[in-house]
């Protein structure tokens, strides 16, 4: 079994940085894919960012140039560097992980823009 822990998220002004990361935990288990997702109220979970093993990467097109995916796979730890940020980014954002199994998810970190 593995724990996925975030944490960083917050209330920003528009234009702002967070960074967010997500502590894999528990189990000796080989995660070949770690991705951020993001739900706003009302609205159905999104993928935002991934990287899997060998460090391939992949974004939604409204985070493209603002976000950045990244990995310390010896730690099994993945961060979302968020700068530039906007109201519409306001969302629960949660971290995915998977093996070639399972699929993981953490417990979602609150991420609010103002205005």
């Amino acid at each position: 079994q593995v724990q996925l822990v975030e944490s960083g998220g917050g209330l920003v002004q528009a234009g702002g940085s967070l960074r967010l990361s997500c502590a894999a935990s528990g189990s000796d288990v080989s995660l070949r894919r770690m991705a951020w997702y993001r739900q706003a109220p009302g609205k159905q979970r999104e993928l935002v960012a991934e990287t899997s093993t060998g460090g391939s990467t992949n974004y939604a097109d409204a985070v493209k140039g603002r976000f950045t995916v990244s990995r310390d796979s010896a730690k099994n730890v993945v961060f979302l560097q968020m700068n530039s940020l906007k109201p519409e980014d306001t969302a629960v954002y949660y971290c995915n992980a998977e093996s070639t199994m399972w699929s993981y998810w953490g417990q979602g970190t609150q991420v609010t823009v103002s205005s």
